[in-house]
């Protein structure tokens, strides 16, 4: 399977534990802009590495002790880890079975604006999907598992999930600002302690069928 870099591409944005992965599966699912979507899940596929399951065969000794680190203390990759994030990402594409005209939806990565200048060699961002939720809906969320993906999650106790909530807004949340300057769509959506994967997609679907990413619906992929 072979396609061309840069890819095509949404990026999800938001604090952990709002429901980007439940939202990208349903994107993935149920598709989006009238393209064959796949979510890359970054937080997913550093926890699959380390699993011991078949995954964990793709990496090396060095790399599965850095993403142990990574995992155990919610620490994020620098620019200087982008080799091992082009790896991790394109792994997935090839797993995925990726064609040119899919679309690639980006979770958790990239996730500050060094990883956004470098990621611009394998993914082109058109839109970004913002999640917007309050602290205390955010803990509401976890300890309900609104979304039905925090089971066995190793990194979700209170003290890292604050120490990621502080990343977040000091170095995740200045993407938006980054994007909008390169003229991305932005979809802001507003999450509440309860509130469902099916509304939220719902939510984005009507967002998107107001204001669409021109280089995504120009020119309709072929099926």
């Amino acid at each position: 399977m072979t396609f061309l870099f840069p890819i095509d591409a949404i990026l999800l944005l938001g604090p952990t534990g709002v429901g980007k992965s439940p939202l990208g599966d349903a994107i993935a699912v149920q598709g989006l802009f009238g393209r064959r979507c796949h979510h890359l899940d970054f937080g997913s596929e550093l926890r699959s590495a380390v699993s011991g399951d078949e995954c964990s065969a793709d990496y090396s000794a060095e790399e599965l002790d850095f993403i142990h680190g990574v995992l155990e203390r919610g620490l994020l990759l620098e620019n200087e880890h982008f080799p091992l994030a082009k790896k991790i990402v394109s792994l997935f594409l090839k797993r995925a079975s990726f064609r040119q005209q899919d679309l690639l939806v980006l979770n958790g990565i990239p996730r500050h604006a060094g990883q956004a200048k470098d990621m611009t060699r394998l993914a082109t961002v058109h839109a970004l999907i913002v999640l917007d939720c309050t602290a205390d809906d955010i803990f509401c969320r976890l300890w309900e598992n609104v979304g039905g993906d925090r089971t066995e999650r190793i990194d979700d106790n209170r003290g890292l999930v604050e120490k990621k909530l502080m990343i977040f807004r000091e170095r995740t949340a200045p993407l938006v600002d980054h994007y909008v300057n390169n003229g991305c769509a932005v979809y802001r959506i507003r999450v509440s302690g309860t509130m469902t994967t099916d509304r939220t997609y719902q939510e984005l679907r009507m967002l998107a069928a107001v204001d669409p990413p021109v280089a995504l619906v120009a020119e309709p992929p072929e099926r």
